[in-house]
């Protein structure tokens, strides 16, 4: 396995463990122990996992959002297929309002060089943009949008925050949200964040949500806003018939990738 596959099948038996040992992380990937240690050293550093004597814990309590680390790892090819689309979906000269998380990062390296104007909400997206290679002849306009950074996450919260996204109106808002489902619509896992997201659906014309199939029914507690408030879903997600028919009840379109 190469490094990154080795990150990622780590990461998802720690979604099924507890804990698991460096020999046992040798046989599944196929590795060295010295390798499996470097590994599990990295992915400590980035809040995927805590380092134990022998081995790994998971740092996923039961039905607890997994922290940014351990969610960028999972799903990334379907979530950059889905930034892509974001995309292409985004005319130049655009202003873009971008929500935080793994998925909006994936959205930002897409997005990365065209000649638009985006305020990201996660130092990720913020880097991914900024720090893109040939950024310094870049003609991508960044805004900060200020307020409190949530340690882990890195994403904008607080008051000052959602000041600075109302006192400005976007062409877009990309929406990532904790969970979507058909009954309750666009959820999050806390106050601020719900709030931070509420204020980009209320300062822009058109609403793009970008969810991949693991977020359609997740476990989240707090309400953002409906789905009658989008515009356009970005989902790798197959809908049953039943789900389709759901969705046909709403003004929005789907693009599956």
């Amino acid at each position: 396995m190469k490094t990154e596959e080795r990150h990622r099948a780590i990461a998802a038996l720690l979604r099924q463990r507890v804990e698991i040992s460096v020999e046992e992380l040798t046989t599944a990937c196929a590795a060295s122990g010295a390798t499996i240690r470097r590994d599990l050293d990295v992915l400590a550093a980035n809040g995927v996992l805590k380092r134990i004597h022998g081995g790994a814990r998971s740092l996923i309590g039961h039905g607890e959002n997994p922290g940014y680390g351990q969610r960028e790892l999972e799903d990334h090819d379907a979530k950059r297929r889905i930034g892509a689309a974001v995309a292409d979906l985004i005319r130049d000269r655009e202003h873009l309002w971008l929500d935080s998380g793994s998925t909006a990062t994936e959205v930002a390296r897409a997005l990365a060089g065209r000649e638009i104007t985006v305020m990201p909400m996660g130092l990720q997206a913020l880097n991914a943009v900024a720090l893109a290679e040939g950024a310094a002849v870049s003609r991508t306009g960044l805004l900060l949008p200020g307020g409190s950074l949530v340690p882990g996450e890195l994403g904008f919260r607080g008051p000052m925050a959602e000041a600075n996204i109302r006192s400005l109106r976007f062409d877009t808002a990309v929406l990532t949200p904790c969970s979507v489902d058909f009954q309750d619509g666009l959820l999050a896992h806390d106050l601020e964040d719900a709030a931070v997201k509420r204020a980009g659906i209320d300062s822009a014309a058109r609403i793009i949500l970008a969810a991949s199939a693991a977020k359609w029914h997740a476990s989240a507690r707090v309400l953002v806003a409906g789905l009658q408030q989008v515009d356009v879903v970005v989902t790798d997600r197959t809908f049953s018939a039943a789900e389709r028919a759901q969705l046909d009840g709403y003004p929005v379109e789907v693009v599956n990738v």
